[in-house]
């Protein structure tokens, strides 16, 4: 597969590009620096040089031309609301449209675990993004595109288990970035989980069948 990822330089989009590439997927992406693509490219990606905030639908359907699927791992997590909106709100919309101009049907976002954070005090900014996260959530589970929805639990950099507990809703704890990335790859290539919300978290079950266990019946 041919897989588009914006946010590939972010903790998860450069893990799940590894992934894929040791499926033998072609890998791609967006990246803001110039200095990021040439790091980029001895790692075999490649990468367009724009900022999402700027490059208009056109372009980045021009990107998504010959993709199999897109990914969107791009994130403020809680900046400033002017980069929460731009990034998680704007961006993702952009995204969205850019994805059917392309002709692309397959669409994986990465969200947030609603109950993340809560047992904190979180600022206005924090609160604030958490609430454009789930209008992203909603805006993409009422297109008409092949999406799935992830929302992890807390993540962490630590090493990845290969185990989780994936489902229509799961508990709050936090979960390795690596152990995301992994279960990205393995919903990227299920065509069977389609058009569903699966939340993350820590847990026992290898990640092949935890993933294999949210296909439905009608499948």
């Amino acid at each position: 597969m041919n897989v588009f990822i914006i946010g590939i330089n972010g903790g998860v989009g450069r893990l799940l590009s590894r992934q894929l590439q040791e499926r033998g997927d072609g890998v791609y992406g967006l990246v803001r620096q110039r200095e990021q693509q040439a790091e980029l490219e001895i790692e075999g990606l490649t990468t367009a040089v724009c900022d999402l905030s700027i490059i208009t639908v056109n372009e980045l359907a021009a990107a998504f031309d010959n993709m199999d699927a897109i990914v969107f791992s791009a994130g403020s997590n809680g900046g400033s609301r002017e980069t929460t909106k731009a990034i998680d709100g704007d961006g993702i919309e952009k995204a969205i449209k850019a994805t059917r101009i392309a002709g692309v049907d397959r669409f994986l976002s990465v969200s947030v675990l609603p109950e993340s954070w809560r047992e904190r005090t979180l600022g206005d900014d924090v609160e604030y993004y958490f609430a454009i996260k789930k209008r992203a959530d909603v805006i993409l589970s009422r297109s008409d595109l092949d999406w799935v929805i992830l929302r992890p639990s807390m993540l962490t950099d630590e090493p990845g288990s290969g185990t989780v507990s994936l489902g229509p809703a799961e508990h709050h704890d936090q979960i390795a970035r690596e152990d995301v990335a992994r279960t990205l790859a393995e919903l990227i290539h299920e065509s069977r989980i389609s058009r569903q919300i699966l939340e993350l978290n820590a847990g026992s079950m290898p990640i092949s069948a935890a993933v294999r266990a949210n296909i439905r019946a009608d499948a």
